[in-house]
This record gives C-alpha cells, structure tokens and sequence, in this order.
C-alpha cells in the first residue's frame, strides 16, 4: 500500500505509547501525532495501585518512553490535549485548543475511566486511575489512621493492602459475598478474603454502601464504619464517548475485529476501550488489564498498514498484595460451566488453580506464589485438549509433561 502521510493516536497510556513505537518498529515513515489528556507523558497504570502507590518505586519507572525517545523516533506528542471531536468522513479530529488535526489512519486508546459512586457525601471519595490519582493517595495514606475502601475488587483490594502497609486501618466494604467474585468465583475469591483478613483488615461482604459521612462511610444496615479517608474501587467503564459520538459501533467499548478494526475502516482501537472479537473464542472480548495495552498495538500497527494481522492472546493480568503474588491467564465466559482444581497449598498460598470446563480442557489458570511455571499453563490453555485431573493437581508429575 502506498503509506498513508499522518497517523493520529488518540489516547496517554500504554496502548497509545506502544501504537506509536509499534509503527515506527513496522517502518511507517510518516507523521505520527499522540494525543494526550493529561499533562504527563504517556505511563503504564499498574504501578498506581501497586508499587508506585506504596513508595517502591521511583516516578520515572511508570513511563512507557522519555522524551528523548519520542523526539527521536519522531513522534509529536501532544500533551494536555484532549480530542473532544472526531469526524470520520473528513479524516479529522478536532482538538481542546480548537485545532483541527487531519488524519489517514487512527488509533483510538482512550483507556477507561472509574465508575463513580452515586451517593451522598460521594464528593468526598478517593478515585485511582490517573497518577495524579496515585500522589493525591498516596500523599493521603502518609497522613491517615482509618481508610475505608468501597469495592473488593482488584484495586479496591490493591488499595487496601497499599493503606495497611502504611499502617491505617482498613475496613473494606463489597456488596458480594467474597471479594473478586466475578474474576475467580467464590473459591478463590475466599483466598483473597482470608489474605485481607490476616493482614488486619475489617472485611465487611454482602455490604452496600448509604452514604459517606464526615466521620467515614454509614451502611445500607445502619452500621457506620470511622474513616479519615475513602477510597471508591467499584469498576470501570471504557470511554468511548468520543468513539459514539462519531458513530463508530459501541458495545461494551468500541467494538473492533481480530485485527483491531472499527466500524470505520481508517480507525482502530486497543486496549481497555477496545472490546475485540477473538478467534479463539469466537466471541468479542474487553478486558481492563496491561497485557491488552501492552500487545494489542502492535495487531493494531500492522492492520492500520495494510498488513495481515490477528490479536489471539489469551487474556492475562496480574497482583500483588502483602506477600502473594498472583498470574492469572485465559478465559472463562460468563455462564461457562466449570470446576476449579488445586495443584498445591492453598492454605500457605502456594498454589495453582486451574478452570477446567466440562470437557476437562484447561479455560484458566491462576498461579500464587508458585513462577517459573507460566509458559506450560499458556500451553495448558491454549492446548484446547483434555487433561487429566488426577495428573493435574499432583505437584509430582510435571505440568510439561500434560501439555498435548
């Protein structure tokens, strides 16, 4: 194909970082214009709510490039900038400072953003998805004695583990009857709930939430719980509202191909926005997890080149929280018949889990505390042929050795 002259990215997080670095490493020779909402250069999230959140690691660990190597691979990042308009028919996007920006091709990376709560007093609570999120909470967890989270899961509880570890007290606060329930089920959710609970953390479950006070959170019960600080993890939505607003095809998220293709045949779409139809699984599927941000661009990059191109990854996303450590990898569809089986010991948390479906074909697999085992689970998983049980949860017979 004949290379089209300016490519635009919307979006400053990983996806976007990578879409630009994925081009450049595929030979596109032409404009490359990132833009940016906030005023940072484009980072990865997972830190926020992890190391970076506790003080482990430095700021300039989070950035996916320097400046140094946008200039020199000739990107034209466009920091503080927000898309508010998109124009399919022109090829144009129309920028915050009323600049219209015409574009060939155009990935869309817009990411997610936190579902808020709806309640009163709700102007009080502590969201997580930006950096400037992560200082404002971590400047927060410095100072406070008594943290209520709202929400079990993985950054309610990735928050929660940040403000034990800075030595509040920690009541959280989950409407389900086991943190994580919709991503491991009730089993393994129950690992996560006693994890908190060893570490000293109020765990309040089958709880809604009334209203924040001044003095913390009051129950749906009646029940109050004291907090110098809350903190709301209940979810998050993609934002795909530029997306809809100029027509492209919206169900949970910006709905795409294999090759990361939108309803329009010159814009794509990766990442936490993206909900993409996968091969494997024959269905359409939007995760909010780094892996996706992380690979999807690359698919994105050669489709957006003219070239063959299919995203296939099994979905994978990781925690961490006190001392466990956790991988988990594949798929399980909601209403999916299944049954977990244990290798290992799950009162000591070291253990793996797998997802086996009615066949007894491997869906997932979850590793705690146990490394060095994860390209023979990717096998198990992609394998598509049924193992044996007994041979599956023998920490003796070798997991290389089921791999067909």
């Amino acid at each position: 194909m004949t290379e089209p002259a300016t490519f635009v990215i919307v979006g400053g997080g990983l996806a976007a970082a990578k879409g630009a670095e994925a081009l450049r490493q595929e030979g596109f020779d032409g404009t490359i214009v990132l833009i940016g909402r906030e005023p940072h250069l484009p980072y990865e999230r997972p830190p926020l709510s992890k190391g970076y959140l506790q003080g482990d690691d430095e700021r300039d660990t989070i950035f996916v490039h320097d400046a140094d190597w946008y200039r020199d691979h000739a990107i034209d990042v466009r920091t503080g900038a927000e898309a508010t308009a998109l124009d399919p028919a022109a090829h144009e996007v129309t920028l915050s400072s009323g600049e219209r920006l015409r574009y060939d091709k155009l990935l869309l990376a817009t990411g997610a953003v936190p579902r808020r709560l709806n309640v009163p007093g709700g102007e009080r609570v502590l969201y997580l998805r930006t950096v400037d999120d992560s200082d404002r909470l971590r400047a927060t967890l410095s100072s406070a004695r008594k943290v209520a989270v709202i929400g079990a899961g993985w950054i309610g509880l990735e928050a929660a583990a940040a403000a034990r570890n800075a030595g509040a007290d920690v009541t959280v606060i989950e409407q389900e009857h086991q943190p994580l329930l919709g991503a491991l089920g009730p089993e393994l959710g129950a690992v996560f709930a006693d994890l908190h609970r060893d570490n000293g953390v109020d765990l309040r479950l089958g709880a809604r939430l009334a209203e924040v006070t001044d003095t913390g959170v009051r129950l749906a019960d009646g029940t109050h719980a004291d907090a110098d600080a809350v903190i709301a993890g209940v979810g998050a939505v993609p934002d795909t509202a530029l997306a809809a607003a100029a027509g492209l095809e919206i169900d949970n998220g910006v709905k795409v191909t294999a090759d990361l293709r939108t309803s329009d045949p010159d814009i794509y779409a990766a990442g936490d926005v993206a909900n993409a139809y996968h091969p494997r699984h024959r269905h359409h599927i939007r995760v909010e997890h780094w892996a996706n941000a992380l690979n999807q661009p690359a698919v994105a990059a050669r489709a957006m080149l003219g070239r063959d191109a299919s995203y296939e990854e099994p979905p994978y996303f990781y925690t961490d929280q006190y001392d466990l450590g956790m991988e988990y990898l594949g798929h399980v569809p909601p209403g999916t018949t299944y049954e977990v089986a244990i290798r290992g010991d799950v009162g000591r948390r070291e253990f793996i889990a797998f997802w086996l479906g009615e066949d007894d074909r491997v869906l997932a697999a979850m590793n705690v505390n146990i490394w060095d085992q994860g390209d023979h689970l990717k096998a198990l998983v992609l394998s598509g042929a049924p193992v044996d049980r007994k041979a599956l949860t023998d920490p003796d017979v070798p997991l290389g050795h089921l791999v067909r």
